[in-house]
């Protein structure tokens, strides 16, 4: 399943060469994952509460184009099982015109409340279903 999210550039996000702050996207592709989490019916901020902590331990982002002040852009996520302990966000970053601007992997896993990686049930039934 893929999760869409429509956002718009906000001027502030912008570096004084016009375009998105490379640093910026990474904030639009953490908000859309959890988004896309939450419309799943898992609240990351609860998770937390929860002593369950969902990292991100390695990001490839490779950049296609530069988003400007006000425009609209898309991003597509998906979630899929990478090993027992891993899952990966595959997601893309599509300005108006259909252009990809960003291409993006985001490897992540939980940590438990003694710092060790394991995978929460709820996670690995998400994963398995998605499959």
């Amino acid at each position: 399943m893929t999760h869409t999210l429509e956002l718009e550039v906000r001027d502030y996000e912008c570096d004084i060469q016009g375009v998105v702050n490379n640093s910026v996207y990474q904030n639009y592709l953490e908000h859309a994952r959890h988004k896309y989490l939450l419309d799943l019916g898992i609240d990351f901020a609860e998770l937390a509460r929860q002593s369950i902590n969902l990292v991100v331990i390695r990001a490839e982002l490779d950049y296609k184009s530069s988003l400007r002040p006000g425009e609209m852009f898309t991003i597509e996520t998906r979630i899929n099982r990478i090993s027992k302990l891993k899952f990966a966000f595959e997601q893309k970053i599509i300005t108006s015109e259909g252009k990809p601007a960003v291409n993006a992997l985001i490897i992540g896993t939980a940590i438990n409340e003694r710092g060790r990686p394991f995978m929460p049930e709820f996670i690995s039934d998400l994963l398995d279903n998605n499959a």
